[in-house]
């Protein structure tokens, strides 16, 4: 049940980035230079708000797969959004997937597939009280970061934001699972559920930058590894996840092939939308098969 609300989660993520991306294509970057007003122009859009919709619902369901299975297993299956987004993209964005993506699609699949199998059940007993306030501190200390990106070069700014934007995501999941099993009431307590709204907010901040300045696939490929590989190896190491017995192997293998399948969109699947407007054609960066092959 616990993989199944995480596909369900990945199916929300992947179509809200689909929104997301139209918006933000939408709106002029406003220079090099962040503006507030040019975020709030991709934000104010219906599209965009959409695409928020569909992630609290998606958060809902990850939440919920949090609390019964290991990270990595929820994380690869978020990971296989790339894989939603590109098949919603062709009656959305009228585009056609390669051999390639499709390969990919299926990659993901399979990948998918072997982590299910493999699974164990998470670590029931509550993370240390020092785990639980370093994750609060690491919320800062990423900001900075991400501000520190944003002076830097494309392509490389595009992907450090969204690799930013990727960590902020994984601190989520590592907050969410903190939670001790007490009464929802008694979240307020503590540090977790505030350290999950302000990194999940700033999360998305960063991503809808990174996406105004760049191809949505470089951005992606930065969230991807930012949100599957650290938080999965905390979950390892200072959560105690695990597999079941004398399933390691399958489940690296699983988690390799679905996170580099969905990287694999990520480098061929391109979510522009047709030139149908001369500013989008103008803004488009870093041409990508997938768009080589839309009518």
């Amino acid at each position: 049940m616990g993989l199944v609300l995480a596909i369900v989660s990945a199916i929300c993520y992947g179509s809200a980035s689909v929104f997301q991306a139209m918006a933000a294509r939408r709106s002029p970057a406003g220079g090099e230079q962040v503006d507030a007003k040019s975020l709030i122009r991709v934000v104010a859009q219906w599209r965009y708000i959409l695409g928020l919709g569909l992630d609290g619902l998606g958060f809902v369901f990850q939440f919920i797969a949090l609390r019964s299975v290991p990270i990595f297993l929820v994380q690869a299956a978020l990971a296989a959004s790339l894989a939603v987004t590109a098949v919603i993209a062709i009656p959305l964005l009228k585009l056609r997937l390669g051999a390639i993506q499709w390969g990919a699609v299926g990659g993901v699949c399979v990948g998918l597939a072997l982590l299910g199998v493999s699974a164990g059940h998470e670590n029931a007993d509550q993370p240390s009280w020092g785990f639980r306030i370093g994750v609060t501190i690491a919320v800062p200390v990423l900001a900075l970061i991400g501000l520190a990106a944003l002076k830097l070069k494309e392509p490389v700014r595009a992907a450090s934001l969204g690799l930013v934007g990727g960590l902020f995501f994984g601190i989520v999941a590592l907050a969410a699972r903190s939670i001790s099993d007490v009464e929802w009431t008694d979240w307020f307590t503590g540090p977790e559920i505030y350290t999950l709204v302000v990194a999940g907010g700033l999360a998305f901040v960063f991503y809808t930058i990174g996406l105004q300045r760049a191809s949505v696939t470089t951005v992606t490929a930065g969230l991807v590894i930012g949100e599957t590989v650290l938080p999965s190896v905390v979950g390892v190491i200072a959560l105690g996840d695990s597999t079941r017995h004398g399933f390691i192997p399958v489940a690296v293998v699983g988690f390799a092939v679905a996170v580099a399948s969905s990287l694999m969109l990520a480098r061929y699947g391109s979510l522009e939308e047709p030139d149908d407007e001369p500013a989008t054609a103008a803004k488009g960066t870093g041409t990508a098969e997938l768009q080589a092959d839309s009518p």
